[in-house]
């Protein structure tokens, strides 16, 4: 197996940064706005974004916009795939009538984010609902689309993306993994 980096921490750092003020934009403000993250990864990357947006405007606090949302038993692949732990989903408030914009780390399948759109459902009704994604690497199963993405990697349905974030991994970068065979992937 041979592993490529195509994304050091200086490159994840200005995605990020990138993607604040795309969230900014679109969503004319902070106003109204929470960040969920999908473990594991995409929980640190909505911290990350927040923090960014409170550096963009200050008016705004970074832990009161962000939270975890465990997608765990809302997948249809739990059958198929590794044992899984549910883990904590923590909303800053209700989701009501807000913009949520759900963060992950890579998309692939679009399963995970069909999983987040039903544990949403559990939730409350947000006014809407984007996607932020590091890494979008095609291969898509169901229609969905990230409003906002860090790098377009397309890549070949028998690679795998490794995501490291320092929080998590004590290292970051985001490499390309090429096998001779196809590997399961859950994204």
């Amino acid at each position: 197996m041979t592993a490529r980096i195509v994304l050091q921490q200086a490159d994840i750092t200005r995605a990020l940064t990138r993607i604040a003020h795309e969230i900014l934009e679109s969503n004319r403000g902070a106003a109204d706005l929470v960040l969920l993250g999908i473990p594991t990864r995409g929980v640190h990357l909505a911290r990350r974004i927040a923090t960014s947006l409170a550096r963009i405007d200050p008016g705004i606090s970074a832990e009161a916009i962000v939270g975890s949302l465990d997608v765990t038993m809302y997948r249809d692949d739990l059958s198929r795939s590794r044992t899984r732990t549910p883990g904590p989903t923590s909303v800053p408030g209700s989701i009501d009538g807000k913009t949520v914009v759900l963060v992950d780390d890579v998309l692939f399948s679009g399963r995970t984010v069909r999983a987040a759109l039903d544990a949403l459902n559990d939730i409350g009704r947000p006014r809407a609902v984007r996607l932020a994604v590091l890494v979008d690497r095609g291969h898509r199963e169901l229609p969905i689309r990230a409003d906002f993405v860090g790098k377009n990697l397309p890549s070949a349905t028998h690679e795998r993306i490794n995501v490291h974030v320092a929080e998590f991994d004590g290292d970051e970068f985001v490499s390309i993994d090429s096998a001779g065979e196809a590997q399961e992937q859950f994204s």
